[in-house]
């Protein structure tokens, strides 16, 4: 498997709007793009190569509302791109590495994403993205 870089660090928020002003204001990080993936909405702002993702649950028992109900708002988890997906799921699964996503879901900017188990990461929630050609829109 091959790690490219830390493709975002996810932070989960009770109010996207104010955690885009603090970012904004704050550390002058401007918003790239905003999206809504079923239930959550989405805020992506670049920092070199890579992103701060701000993510807020629009509805009950989705995962981002879970998680703050849970633990707090603040860091959620980080996000690793990798070249192929398939492929880094199989190496995972062969290693023992339990996964969330046993196959790839839609993500961000067009991204296939899975979400591996805490269980196996040390307590960390790591999400792996491919990224579609282009990168994001």
């Amino acid at each position: 498997m091959k790690i490219k870089r830390i493709e975002h660090v996810a932070i989960a928020t009770d109010g996207l709007d104010r955690a885009m002003a603090l970012f904004r204001d704050t550390f002058g990080i401007p918003l790239e793009y905003e999206e809504r993936i079923g239930s959550i909405r989405l805020a992506m702002l670049p920092v070199g190569e890579t992103y701060v993702e701000l993510l807020e649950g629009a509805a009950e028992g989705d995962g981002v509302r879970s998680w703050i109900a849970e633990r707090g708002t603040g860091l959620f988890h980080i996000c690793f791109e990798v070249e192929d997906i398939d492929a880094a799921l199989d190496e995972l699964r062969a290693k023992g590495v339990k996964l969330r996503d046993e196959t790839p879901r839609p993500g961000h900017g067009g991204s296939r994403i899975a979400f591996l188990d805490p269980a196996s990461t040390g307590g960390t929630l790591i999400e792996l993205a491919e990224l579609p050609a282009g990168g994001h829109p």
